[in-house]
């Protein structure tokens, strides 16, 4: 069987090149590095063939996710709101609403999904943004913060309240009341194209509104896990980049008359960061294969990538930074970039505290040996 990724990583290399500290500096990605990999489903590479996707599996997507991620997080940022956009859209939406939306962000189209408010970060539950029914038209009011990946957007998966329960609605971002404002300035995955989407008083047909009348912890639990997924992978990208250029620069630097490699208290760093990414490389893995597989276990399994991945990865840019020193001090450096970018991961798509409480309810209710 092809590998429908066969070639994507080495795309990337070329797309990217020595390019993601200018970007990160800039807080920008051009547009045209967005739309070639947009335009060949790399940004959603899960979305069936049968919709021109690429059909790539759990585990194939999480191996090319970990690529883009050890080149640039915040290019890895947009794929997973692509991919998360792409996922809801699937499992929320109707056989039509597949057929009119998921062709269009496997070829070439960019999606965020916006979840988060001023006052509903983690506690979704007070999320207040409203998609109220008004004949064959839904109208949207509200205010999200933080959407990644807003900013270079043609449609935002807005979720928010409907009726008694919550729905999600495709809006692009060119409808009438839709404001998008970039986040300034953001200390991690600077170009991300994080932003704030005002919606006021947007008027949409109906037929955009997807899986109206849902639980809200429901839906945002179903939409949240590809991006915890992703996000997880992404960790793996980033402490595969730390260990490279970790071990690069122990090897080389010399100090007190040997390789900085030499030095135990520095082979500790070593050795505490391959133990990170083989760690956090085996929890996706299992968590993948609980995807693949259909398997009950898969949710706890996401939860759990994430965490381990997301911790790992902050720690180990962290030993990284104490590694390379000064040489890690420099803005763009590889190492100081993903020291930003790591920390934001135990914040997102469920911070570390709210992955432990998921966690701690399921070591409660699992069945004694």
């Amino acid at each position: 069987m092809p590998d429908p990724l066969a070639g994507a990583a080495g795309l990337v290399d070329d797309l990217v090149g020595d390019l993601a500290p200018g970007w990160d500096r800039t807080g920008l990605i051009p547009d045209e590095v967005l739309r070639a990999l947009a335009a060949r489903g790399l940004l959603c590479p899960a979305v069936p063939a049968a919709f021109g996707g690429l059909g790539a599996s759990s585990l194939a997507n999480g191996e090319f996710t970990a690529h883009v991620g050890s080149r640039c997080s915040s290019l890895r940022s947009v794929m997973t709101s692509q991919g998360m956009a792409a996922w809801t859209i699937q499992r929320l939406g109707t056989a039509q609403q597949h057929e009119d939306y998921l062709p269009e962000l496997a070829g070439g189209r960019l999606a965020a999904v916006a979840f988060s408010e001023p006052e509903a970060g983690s506690d979704l539950a007070a999320m207040t943004t409203t998609i109220e029914p008004d004949g064959d038209d839904v109208v949207i009011r509200g205010q999200k913060v933080w959407t990644t990946a807003a900013h270079y957007a043609d449609m935002i998966v807005v979720v928010g309240r409907h009726g008694s329960g919550a729905a999600a609605v495709v809006v692009p971002a060119s409808a009438e009341g839709v404001t998008v404002r970039r986040v300034p300035q953001p200390s991690g995955c600077r170009a991300a194209g994080h932003a704030d989407v005002r919606l006021d008083d947007v008027r949409l047909p109906a037929r955009a509104v997807l899986g109206g009348g849902q639980p809200l912890m429901l839906l945002v639990t179903t939409a949240l896990a590809y991006g915890r997924i992703s996000v997880a992978w992404g960790c793996v990208g980033i402490l595969r980049a730390c260990l490279d250029a970790a071990r690069g620069h122990a090897r080389a630097r010399r100090q007190f008359g040997r390789p900085l490699a030499r030095h135990q208290l520095v082979g500790r760093h070593l050795a505490n960061l391959l133990i990170a990414e083989q760690t956090a490389t085996r929890v996706c893995e299992h968590a993948s294969r609980c995807w693949d597989g259909g398997s009950p276990d898969m949710v706890v399994a996401t939860v759990l990538a994430k965490q381990v991945s997301a911790v790992q990865a902050a720690q180990g840019a962290a030993a990284a930074v104490q590694i390379l020193g000064s040489a890690a001090a420099h803005e763009g450096h590889v190492v100081e970039r993903a020291y930003r970018d790591a920390k934001l991961m135990e914040l997102i798509e469920g911070s570390t505290e709210i992955c432990q409480m998921i966690l701690a309810d399921h070591a409660v209710s699992m069945a004694a040996l």
